[in-house]
């Protein structure tokens, strides 16, 4: 199915985030118009990490709504993003609902996207777009879930359609309209294969890591009791993409193994500790 010419928007928001690393610290700027907040910034993990917490106060899409994220992490800085409960895409009547992450991440800096999953109503029309850009020397982890309808209650989706999109320009794209009519995706073996969830974990590094064939066995552990999954390597040139897809009946199962991945792999790339963002326990 392909793309629709986009309506002006209803209820329009942007917040744009800018982290800079200044003596040691990673500082975030926040400036916003509409519904959309930098909630707090945290530092469990010293002030050198940022952890920003993202709040949408209506608490999710309708038709005609447009949410813009942009995101600047300067050189130095090390920057977590996450959100306090997911993204609602709601039954549309009034046309596309979209949200659009853009990213910058500058050499010798970090970002980890880290969003709570991204729920699809049925009879949603919605676009949820990431395009994270790395500077040659930029590190990134970046995890997104989806589920289509709402497993966990009972309510499928049999209605409506969403763009998912997960880019990093030059090294990986993860583009496709999830479609309820699209019986073949949602049911087929090359697709989701009865599933209703679907989870990604992307990291991305220059070179390629010391023990990563170690590495990947031991993802591969996290990921053994989905009933599908996988983990699997892309090298581009002077740059390793290590990406693991996930497919589960519901967000928990889908949750759970790629949030131990995420620790795993930061804990292995970057020799940091597991240190999951506090809002998750709330």
């Amino acid at each position: 199915m392909g793309d629709r010419a986009a309506a002006p928007p209803r209820w329009p928001a942007r917040l744009s985030l800018s982290a800079t690393q200044v003596s040691g610290r990673t500082a975030v700027h926040a400036r916003h118009s509409g519904p959309l907040r930098l909630l707090k910034t945290l530092y469990p993990e010293g002030e050198a990490i940022a952890h920003a917490v993202l709040v949408h106060p209506p608490g999710g899409l309708v038709g005609g709504d447009r949410l813009d994220i942009d995101i600047d992490v300067q050189p130095g800085a090390h920057l977590l993003v996450t959100t306090p409960a997911a993204t609602r895409f709601y039954r549309s009547v009034a046309g596309e609902a979209v949200q659009a992450v853009s990213a910058q991440v500058a050499a010798g800096s970090r970002l980890e996207w880290l969003p709570q999953e991204t729920l699809a109503y049925s009879g949603c029309d919605g676009r949820n777009e990431v395009r994270l850009h790395l500077a040659p020397g930029a590190q990134l982890l970046a995890g997104e879930i989806l589920a289509l309808g709402l497993p966990a209650a009972e309510q499928a989706f049999v209605a409506g359609r969403l763009l998912q999109h997960l880019e990093v320009p030059g090294l990986w794209l993860d583009r496709g309209w999830l479609a309820a009519q699209d019986t073949a995706l949602l049911n087929g073996p090359s697709g989701l294969a009865g599933h209703r969830v679907l989870g990604t974990l992307v990291a991305v590094q220059d070179g390629q890591p010391t023990g990563l064939e170690a590495l990947l066995d031991d993802s591969r552990q996290c990921l053994a009791s989905l009933p599908a999954s996988g983990v699997s390597l892309l090298a581009r040139g002077a740059r390793s993409v290590l990406l693991a897809r996930v497919l589960a009946p519901d967000v928990e199962q889908a949750t759970l193994p790629l949030r131990a991945l995420r620790a795993l792999w930061r804990q292995r790339l970057w020799g940091l500790a597991p240190c999951e963002p506090r809002v998750w326990a709330t």
